[in-house]
């Protein structure tokens, strides 16, 4: 008679008949620096230690030195994705917050306009040095104040408009009743907003991705973000702030009385400084590459638009394929390449680099990679042939919600008043609807008097003036599931109506193009009502 056959799983059996001690160790690190722990990491490779044996032979010294050698001698940059880092900035401009999360590694959170009065922050002023700028200085502050004591206006009544349509119901507490509608009028409000709007934000990032962001940082042209980059760096390889300071200290003061001898040894265990990347990120100066590239790219896309009208384009457009043929892609990478360094759109701009020839549209892409150093990534313009690409045009507000998909390429074009600006509807219902066309209105021109200042950096310090209600182009490169993860996520009923309005746009648009598509978006109707209630 034959013996059944168990179907258990195989598992890693040891000779003794006990129940097996399991081969695998998994365990979490904690309270280890930065640089220690991606030295430990890397040593995977090198060495048969294991994680805990290693990080009970590495000393800071080892460290450094590993890094030196490796990171910076050997190229081996993928250590520095090893070591991570938290950063607090605070009180840098939303402008300044915007040029810091333009980073496709970044991950960060920043405060909400939705859930904050921003009256309070305060902003960010340029400098005006000299007697001519004093004039202007004087305009730019009186803008800024015209446009927070609109904000609060707008922000006051529009509150007061929804809790007139909408009664709160018997089982809603009051306190939650009143903050869930003074959300959904910061969402009305922050339109007026200024680009100067003091912010915070926090990141982690990896070391290499740090060094990457400083670098950037530093080359570029607002004198605000190029001390921000500074900042970061000085961070980085300056003692960290320990949030356990204060009751380490109280611990060591009651060690010292009874053992004064042993309180020393704490301390230095205890309340040593921590520098989180003192080798790998002190090296990050400004990116020539990017520096000079800007600045010949900025001289080419002048003399190829030179004259034209910015023609008119819709919310969302979803581009057409470059015509077929070998030089498809060399017709898209020097339309992108204008693109970042003007206003017009991207259909605009192609129909100029086809009709200008192949040699100029090359002549275009060797621009873009005339500059470029050993070590240099390419510039994320070079990030072509992704099948879905929208030109989108809405306010800067919505912009910020949209940049957080990092996990498409993002090509901005810069901050200004050209394209005009949006107005929700809910400002005319609220009773506020002059306030808030007057102070657009007289911003606008603000910003072009700024502008035409002909100072060093006249067109910089001018946009941090600019609300966030104006319009700006962005092109959007993805793949099939990321048009779908993003359109169902921002056509939910809780989110804003800027972008609930792109996304459904983006939906609309490849329903069109690829019909057979549709059925798989599972996304919101934005034409139907919204409850104000309901995040």
């Amino acid at each position: 008679m034959s013996k059944a056959i168990s179907a258990e799983p195989t598992t890693h059996h040891c000779v003794s008949e006990a129940a097996p001690e399991p081969s695998v160790e998994v365990f979490a690190v904690y309270g280890v620096e930065p640089e220690i722990q991606a030295y430990a990491m890397a040593k995977y490779s090198r060495s048969s230690l294991s994680m805990k044996e290693s990080l009970k032979e590495i000393t800071l010294q080892k460290a450094e030195k590993f890094l030196n050698t490796f990171y910076f001698q050997y190229g081996h940059r993928s250590i520095a994705d090893l070591a991570h880092i938290a950063l607090a900035i605070e009180r840098l401009s939303i402008l300044a917050a915007i040029v810091v999360a333009d980073e496709q590694r970044w991950d960060g959170q920043e405060r909400s306009t939705r859930y904050q009065d921003f009256r309070k922050s305060g902003y960010y002023t340029p400098a005006f040095e000299n007697d001519v700028d004093a004039s202007l200085k004087i305009l730019y502050r009186e803008n800024i104040e015209l446009l927070f004591s609109t904000y609060q206006k707008v922000s006051q009544r529009t509150f007061e408009h929804f809790a007139s349509i909408t009664p709160r119901p018997s089982e809603m507490k009051p306190d939650a009743y009143e903050r869930t509608l003074r959300a959904r009028a910061f969402d009305i409000s922050r339109y007026l907003l200024p680009l100067s709007t003091n912010t915070s934000l926090g990141e982690i990032v990896n070391a290499r991705t740090l060094e990457t962001q400083v670098a950037h940082l530093l080359s570029q042209p607002h004198k605000e973000v190029r001390d921000l980059g500074a900042l970061l760096k000085r961070a980085a390889i300056s003692p960290a702030y320990n949030a356990n300071e204060e009751s380490l200290r109280a611990l060591v003061a009651e060690i010292r009385a009874v053992s004064p001898e042993i309180a020393d040894r704490a301390e230095r265990e205890l309340l040593r400084e921590v520098r989180v990347a003192p080798t790998l990120v002190k090296y990050a100066d400004p990116n020539l590459y990017e520096i000079e590239t800007r600045r010949e790219l900025q001289q080419a896309a002048a003399e190829l638009m030179r004259g034209a009208d910015i023609e008119p384009a819709p919310l969302v457009d979803l581009l057409d394929n470059e015509s077929p043929g070998y030089d498809a892609l060399e017709i898209e990478l020097a339309t992108t390449l204008v693109y970042s360094h003007c206003h017009y759109s991207y259909r605009q701009i192609r129909k100029m680099i086809e009709a200008s020839g192949e040699t100029h549209r090359q002549e275009i892409i060797d621009l873009g990679l005339r500059h470029r150093g050993r070590h240099d990534e390419l510039l994320r313009v070079f990030s072509a042939g992704q099948q879905f690409r929208f030109d989108i045009l809405m306010d800067i507000g919505g912009f910020r919600d949209m940049h957080r998909h990092r996990r498409c390429v993002q090509i901005m074009q810069d901050f200004s008043t050209v394209h005009g600006f949006d107005t929700p509807p809910e400002v005319e219902a609220a009773g506020v609807g002059s306030d808030y066309e007057s102070a657009m209105r007289r911003t606008d021109a603000a910003v072009r008097r700024l502008s035409a200042s002909g100072g060093e950096e006249a067109l910089q310090n001018a946009q941090y003036a600019i609300p966030l209600a104006f319009r700006k182009r962005t092109l959007f490169k993805m793949d099939f599931a990321e048009a779908v993860y993003i359109s169902e996520l921002r056509t939910t009923p809780a989110g804003h109506t800027s972008y609930r309005n792109v996304a459904y746009a983006m939906y609309e648009a490849v329903a069109a193009k690829y019909p057979a598509l549709a059925k798989y978006f599972r996304v919101h109707d934005v034409r139907e009502p919204v409850d104000l209630l309901k995040r």
